[in-house]
């Protein structure tokens, strides 16, 4: 995978976490949309854990007071997953690349030049650049950042990130985006619905859609459509 698409995923992870969080409170959704899913009994219905799960975040109309919105498990997941693996990542680049602060001057230099070494450790020490392990932990958007500088070589305490870290990143960019897109439903769907659900001609039904685009359902034995609202051609 190339700089450029590794650092293009980067930046959709990073952009798209907005995103994640303000889908987090609603609806959950399924591939294909339950029209289409519903009109050609093609498809199951929610999962079945991610339904319990949510009814267990639910409270019974008996308590008394404000009930708050059920998360989607579906996103939690996404984000949790992808924080995960970016925030580790970092980890295990920072530990690879990031230089050492630099050590005070011994006794027997000058005085001024100790304190001027002073100063120089205290800031490459707070260098806003450096991957911090201790303390609040980043978060995924300024992991996908931090990453994205190191393969984008932008200067700082770092030594030149080898092939083998460039493919780790690129690895990790490319799961962490496309899980994203996939929640978020911003890339293309396509999915072929199995044996249990035929087209009335026997064919296989296609279901694709996505990225805004209406999904709609067509049979490669006789080539009929369905969109959501019903059959378009036979």
């Amino acid at each position: 995978m190339t700089t450029t698409a590794t650092a293009h995923n980067l930046r959709t992870t990073a952009l798209h976490w907005t995103d994640l969080r303000q889908t987090l409170g609603t609806t959950p959704t399924t591939w294909p949309p339950t029209g289409l899913r519903t009109y050609l009994t093609a498809l199951e219905q929610y999962d079945a854990d991610e339904a319990r799960q949510l009814r267990s975040l639910e409270r019974s109309p008996e308590q008394l007071g404000h009930t708050a919105a059920p998360l989607s498990i579906r996103v939690l997941d996404t984000m949790r997953t992808v924080e995960t693996a970016l925030v580790a990542t970092a980890d295990q680049i920072a530990d690879a690349v990031q230089r050492p602060v630099m050590s005070p001057l011994p006794a027997g230099y000058p005085e001024a030049d100790r304190r001027r070494r002073e100063l120089l450790v205290l800031q490459d020490r707070r260098d806003p650049r450096r991957w911090r392990w201790t303390g609040t932990r980043p978060g995924a958007p300024y992991a996908a950042l931090w990453l994205l500088a190191r393969i984008q070589g932008a200067p700082g305490p770092f030594r030149p990130l080898t092939e083998a870290h460039s493919r780790h990143i690129a690895r990790v960019a490319a799961e962490a985006a496309r899980r994203v897109e996939h929640t978020l439903d911003l890339a293309d769907h396509r999915r072929t619905l199995t044996d249990t659900h035929p087209c009335p001609c026997g064919g296989h039904i296609e279901v694709y859609g996505g990225a805004g685009a209406q999904p709609v359902a067509r049979c490669r034995g006789c080539g009929a459509l369905w969109t959501e609202s019903g059959v378009v051609a036979a």
